[in-house]
């Protein structure tokens, strides 16, 4: 997949990095946009989802983790230096394009030596989930995004996120034990994970 533009932008506010993500969607671009993107500590909520069922908020409130929502569905995430954020902004409809974001993760993944498998919601190694997908959709394009652990520990993505409710609900996270590329035994450093993606 070739794209017609690869975004550099940073912020260092994970709200205003949040803001930008879906500006990028409502400017509705004629050619496909790549942006690879780190977000300070936050945790990030589905569009749909209630933070209560998601969120250790007691913890995020005593740690000053802030607690943002997306405009996209999907489950909630962790997010910290230690992860990158895929953004792809495609025009118009597009067919199938968690599967398409998936195969480029998996490609990626693929190139930095680890055996990847395409599962429910998410790229994962083993058992472990590696990224999960999600998607938002205009009237003129959509927005399909990911989040790829580098380095984030799962115990730290555990501290903040709750566990699988004992009553599930239709827009609650899928729980799926995670490890990062480090945790695999693999540290390629934030550029060569860049290229990987690109």
């Amino acid at each position: 997949m070739t794209t017609g533009s690869d975004v550099r932008a940073a912020f260092t506010d994970p709200a205003e990095n949040l803001a930008f993500d879906e500006a990028l969607l409502r400017v509705a671009p004629g050619s496909p946009v790549l942006w690879l993107w780190r977000n300070p500590v936050c945790v990030v909520v589905g569009r749909g989802q209630r933070i209560a069922r998601e969120v250790r908020v007691e913890e995020c409130a005593r740690d000053g983790v802030p607690v943002l929502r997306r405009a996209s569905g999907g489950g909630t995430v962790f997010h910290d230096p230690g992860n990158l954020n895929v953004t792809l902004v495609l025009p118009g409809p597009a067919d199938r394009p968690l599967e398409a974001l998936g195969q480029v993760m998996s490609a990626a993944v693929d190139q930095l030596g680890l055996v990847p498998r395409i599962g429910d919601r998410g790229l994962f190694v083993g058992d472990a989930k590696l990224c999960g997908f999600a998607v938002f959709r205009t009237k003129t394009g959509l927005l399909a995004h990911s989040t790829l652990l580098v380095e984030t520990s799962a115990g730290l993505v555990g501290r903040y996120l709750t566990s699988a409710p004992p009553d599930p609900r239709p827009l609650d996270s899928h729980r799926s034990p995670v490890a990062s590329l480090a945790e695999h035994g693999l540290r390629p450093g934030f550029p060569a994970v860049e290229a990987a993606v690109r």
